[in-house]
């Protein structure tokens, strides 16, 4: 009697068993209904794969296998993952095929898989380059990186293990910031809005920072090459672009229409001072009146792109300066609102006179470009060209003198008369 009862026992677990043994298909698992406990289905083909079906319904897709020879060595499970995206059935048996390949060649793919989980993500790494290894960056780099690496880096690649990252990850980044799949228009603060558009330039530009920051893991020993290193990237043609004389000429009529229509001074200001200066947006937006001298007509910047530097102010740009009015309790020339911050509403009101002077793309940048190239067809030399924008370093503040009458200060002067002309009536 009790012979029989065990064989009775027996068979039911060997027909439970084949009952629970059959080739894993998305029908099958679709089909599998949860019970009151945990129960697992196993692909008849490939040995160690199956699905644990939750008494919830969850699904997941497990890999089960022995961690080293013989029937004493243990039995381990690993989870591959949930049904369902980015797990399908065909994705998951490649995946437990891969985990039992490495259990047979005696590696334990569970440890393998802990062991992953310490390397670091790209969203880490660059939580990392930015706490640590942007010492020599100015505060405005830092901001543009920053941008590029929360608007682009991490939502395209952030989740990426360093030691999964290879040159075809970094060609497909590449490829998919140019194609604009990280493309967004939204609100990031009371009236700002980050409007990101993607190109060949921004991806050329942000793989470059992606080399640094790879460059950074490779100095720190988190990485033994740089992925980026041989990567052809898309040819930067920013540039290149300046205003023609008749483009010039529309867009100066652009700026007296929008002064008549009652268009925000300050962005009106800044604009014409970009185009008679050649200096940079942030330069111009974050000066202080301590900055302008009036008497020997320059500007005097303490932190430009490449560091402190004076910058020579034609009649027609000192004339607009000596126009602004000046506020009370702050010594911005163009303070916001709260008279705290810079006005930074420059972008919104030159979107607005592009259109209206029909300009297509310029961006508000080419007008340094064009300052540079009205400075070569004056006749300006190269050296003279580069004093004009900045582009050496003044080390300090004894050099304004004899600055006053040498061949920078009559560039200057030449190029912005022939500009105003252009610009005004």
């Amino acid at each position: 009697m009790l012979f029989s009862l065990v064989l009775t026992v027996c068979l039911l677990g060997a027909m439970e068993h084949a009952l629970l043994t059959r080739k894993l298909t998305k029908t099958v698992i679709d089909k599998a209904e949860p019970s009151d406990r945990d129960f697992f289905l196993w692909d008849k083909d490939l040995k160690g794969f199956g699905l644990k079906v939750c008494p919830s319904g969850r699904k997941v897709y497990v890999c089960q296998y022995r961690h080293g020879s013989g029937r004493r060595a243990p039995t381990r499970r690993m989870t591959i993952g949930a049904h369902g995206s980015p797990w399908t059935v065909e994705s998951a048996r490649n995946e437990a095929r891969r985990l039992l390949g490495a259990a047979v060649q005696g590696q334990d793919p569970a440890k393998m898989k802990q062991e992953a989980k310490s390397v670091l993500t790209v969203a880490e790494l660059c939580d990392e380059y930015q706490a640590s290894g942007t010492a020599t960056k100015k505060a405005s780099t830092l901001a543009t990186d920053r941008g590029r690496i929360e608007r682009h880096i991490k939502p395209l690649i952030g989740r990426l293990r360093l030691t999964d990252v290879s040159k075809g990850t970094v060609t497909r980044f590449m490829q998919d910031v140019a194609a604009g799949k990280t493309a967004v228009d939204v609100k990031t603060r009371k009236r700002g809005r980050a409007i990101v558009t993607g190109g060949k330039g921004t991806a050329s530009r942000t793989v470059g920072l992606l080399g640094g920051i790879f460059s950074f893991a490779v100095d720190v020993g988190l990485m033994a090459d740089n992925p980026v290193r041989g990567v052809k990237r898309f040819k930067d043609r920013q540039n290149q672009r300046f205003l023609s004389l008749e483009e010039l000429q529309r867009l100066g009529s652009s700026l007296r229409q929008a002064e008549a229509t009652g268009v925000n001074p300050s962005g009106i200001a800044i604009i014409r001072l970009l185009i008679l200066t050649g200096c940079r947006k942030g330069e111009i937006e974050q000066l202080r009146w301590q900055d302008v001298d009036f008497d020997l007509g320059f500007l005097r910047l303490p932190d430009s792109k490449t560091g402190q530097a004076i910058r020579p102010l034609s009649s027609a740009a000192q004339a607009i300066l000596k126009s602004l009015p000046k506020f009370e309790g702050t010594d911005l020339v163009f303070p916001g609102s709260d008279l705290e911050r810079p006005y930074v509403g420059t972008p919104k009101v030159w979107l607005g006179l592009r259109a209206a002077a029909d300009l297509g793309e310029v961006r508000l940048h080419d007008l340094r470009h064009s300052f540079a190239s009205m400075a070569v067809s004056s006749g300006s030399s190269l050296p003279v060209i580069g004093a004009l924008l900045g582009h050496k370093d003044t080390a300090t503040t004894a050099q304004y003198a004899h600055l006053h009458d040498d061949p920078v200060r009559g560039a200057a002067e030449t190029v912005g008369q022939r500009l105003a002309g252009l610009i005004q009536d």
